[in-house]
């Protein structure tokens, strides 16, 4: 029988995607692995692949670039040789904007609509079958102008849901200003104070943030540390680059906290609903600041990696996100995430668990200061490092000792880079 093809679940709380476009056409033989169509998820454009095989059927039903479909909505069938598609079986209808039908009224009365500015639209026709009359248009209700709403308060009713020819009009001849739409509503109207429309990443990022206040104990724990011999370390990299890509103070610090994660497993560990659960590949999350909000793409497998091979993972990645290809399985799998702000002049901050795991560091701004060295006084860079872990799953005296073995190899790295 044939097989739908279907809309998948690409993040964790997704409801409804946007549907880009077929990449395969109505009648295009599909293997497994093809790429069918694409769809635009929380954070991320996928190209979604077929498991099946067969010939690609698209009803005249199925979704448009742009369309809103649901997870699980079935929008086309893969047929096997001799079958024939499906019939009387409704497909989920995907969710497109409605545009207002004119409705039917006499050449004298559009004639008489033009005159007064009158939009028919937004006229209900008294007479038979709905059609408008001379004595509609004569109604003296300002919702029958097409001029009685000006266009920002017609986006801001819009984006509230409302009718704004239904309100009351402070403008010339009653025309309804986007302050008259904000009235009713108590929203700011001036531009600086803009409500700005929820893209669906943010919205993503807002649940997550949520979900890891609600689903944690968490608890930070700063430290400062000497980073001299790192900083003199990543110099010598910038000396010897000779064309080659510097690596970042964040592969650095991948590398180094891969290296404590071995010694201290307890900071990658998950809880579930059976109990606290292991995790043993270490593939460490980095946060990257977009114009649409936080993606934190994962280098895998970190331990096995030097640290060019780091830098080239993550280059790639943050490429990848520049160019709006990244993947939501470049951004899954991750045991541990570091963000880092230190590039803004923060120095301390609470960082929020990326859930489901179990901790992430935070690290401030590399500053040159006056430190104690023994018996003298030694300018030095130092580095605050602050670490938010679950204490549900890691109690404070563990999480203190992991911040103790990264910070010891942050202040001597050499050893612990070589490979």
């Amino acid at each position: 029988m044939p097989i739908p093809v279907t809309i998948p679940r690409l993040g964790w709380n997704m409801e409804h995607g946007t549907f880009v476009e077929w990449i395969k056409s109505d009648g295009d033989p599909v293997k497994s692995g093809d790429v069918v169509f694409r769809l635009e998820g929380e954070k991320a454009t996928e190209e979604i692949e077929s498991l099946d095989v067969g010939t690609l059927h698209i009803p005249a039903t199925g979704p448009k670039p742009g369309d809103r479909v649901a997870v699980g909505a079935v929008i086309g069938y893969l047929l096997q040789p001799g079958e024939a598609p499906p019939q009387g079986e409704k497909l989920s209808e995907p969710v497109r904007p409605q545009a207002k039908v004119e409705p039917p009224a006499s050449p004298s009365v559009r004639r008489l609509a033009r005159e007064r500015g009158v939009d028919l639209r937004a006229v209900a026709g008294s007479g038979p079958g709905g059609r408008v009359t001379s004595e509609d248009i004569a109604k003296p209700v300002a919702a029958v102008r097409s001029g009685a709403v000006t266009p920002r308060a017609r986006r801001l009713a819009e984006a509230k849901g409302i009718d704004a020819t239904k309100l009351p009009g402070t403008g010339r001849n009653g025309r309804v200003r986007e302050r008259d739409v904000a009235a009713n509503f108590g929203v700011p109207t001036s531009p600086a104070e803009g409500v700005v429309p929820l893209t669906p990443m943010r919205k993503a990022i807002a649940a997550r943030m949520v979900e890891s206040r609600q689903t944690t104990a968490p608890v930070t724990l700063t430290t400062s540390v000497d980073a001299t011999n790192l900083v003199n370390l990543r110099n010598q990299f910038k000396a010897a680059a000779n064309g080659e890509p510097v690596p970042a103070y964040n592969d650095f610090l991948v590398k180094l906290v891969a290296v404590s994660l071995q010694k201290h497993p307890q900071l990658m560990a998950r809880w579930t609903d059976k109990g606290i659960a292991p995790t043993t590949s270490i593939n460490i999350g980095f946060a990257v600041d977009t114009d649409a909000g936080l993606l934190v793409p994962v280098v895998r497998y970190v331990p096995s990696l030097g640290l060019r091979q780091v830098t080239a993972q993550s280059l790639a990645l943050v490429d990848r996100i520049r160019r709006g290809s990244i993947s939501m399985a470049d951004m899954q799998g991750g045991c541990f995430t570091i963000t880092n702000l230190g590039s803004f002049g923060i120095d301390v901050f609470t960082p929020i668990i990326n859930p489901p795991e179990c901790a992430i560091l935070g690290v401030g701004r590399i500053e040159r200061k006056p430190v104690m060295v023994g018996e003298r006084i030694r300018a030095r860079d130092m580095v605050t490092l602050s670490l938010t872990f679950d204490h549900r799953i890691v109690d404070g005296a563990p999480a203190a000792r992991f911040l103790q073995t990264l910070s010891k190899c942050i202040e001597n790295p050499a050893p612990w880079l070589s490979s």
